[in-house]
Order: structure tokens, then sequence, then C-alpha cells
């Protein structure tokens, strides 16, 4: 599925057949592609680049689409790398976390730093990590899969 050029957001570089490997949903995805372009947010005389997924009904391009500035989706590969990081030890901890150091990491961006946590202001914390950890398990060979080539071609490009 051709995707649409005419909107806000100016596709440059596109994968039109995300919805072919998107993971779980691959072949019954919503998600019918992803692309590079110019943010739809940009002013006048400043030009920002954006990530979309593009999201399709069936009928009609879905307002459910969603666009990120890039940083921000480097920044959620950063957070995925170190939640897998973190519950690869874990089971360490009776409740998968140790309450009193909930700090995973602080990776430091532009100066300071992000605070990578298990969120404990989550009252179900205990209920719902047991579940993110067997998700993150059960999706281990997706995203593996997507790890290894995010790290042969960040090697490729000299990082």
């Amino acid at each position: 599925m051709k995707l649409p050029t005419t909107l806000k957001h100016k596709p440059v570089i596109v994968a039109e057949d995300y919805e072919h490997v998107d993971g779980r949903k691959a072949y019954q995805s919503d998600a019918k592609g992803l692309s590079l372009g110019l943010a739809q947010w940009n002013e006048r005389g400043k030009v920002d680049i954006s990530a979309k997924v593009w999201r399709h009904t069936g009928t009609k391009w879905s307002r459910q689409s969603e666009e990120l500035p890039l940083h921000r989706v480097l920044d959620l590969a950063i957070l995925v790398c170190r939640a897998q990081q973190y519950f690869q030890e874990a089971y360490r901890y009776e409740n998968l976390y140790d309450p009193q150091q909930p700090i995973i990491d602080r990776v430091g961006l532009q100066g300071d730093a992000m605070t990578v946590a298990v969120c404990t202001d989550n009252e179900k914390i205990n209920e719902d990590i047991q579940l993110f950890s067997q998700a993150l398990s059960e999706d281990g060979e997706l995203i593996g899969e997507r790890l290894f080539t995010l790290a042969r071609i960040l090697k490729e490009m000299g990082y």
C-alpha cells in the first residue's frame, strides 16, 4: 500500500511493507508503513525531520498514526535496550526489582541524563512487572533479531 504524500508529514524514506514485519502482528497489522520525512509540525523557515508509523483502518488512513522526532525514536531504542539488559538479571529480585533502588540507569545525554527506572508509582507494579517480563521473554526472538540488526548497522556506520 502506497503511503500518502499529500498530508502534512512529507515522507522522504519509506518502508511501505511494514505490515509484513510488524512483530507478532506481521501480515495482520494496521501499521502499513514507516517513514522518515519532514515533520508535520514544521514552522516557516524551520525544518525538523520525524519518523512516522502509518496506520490504516482498511478504508482510510487512521488518526492513530504516530509521528515522533528522530531523537525520540532513538531515545526509545535506548530505553528498550536498557530494559532488555535489566531483565536479563531481574530474576535475582523477589519481585523482579528492588523497591529500595528502582533506578536502573542514568543514561548521559546532552549534558544531563535520562533516568531509567522501575515505575514504583504504579500501584500494581508487582503484577505488571511480571507480565512485562513474561511478554519481553516471549518476544525475545523478535526483539533480539532487531537488536542484532541494529548492532550490525551501527557497527557498519562506525559506532
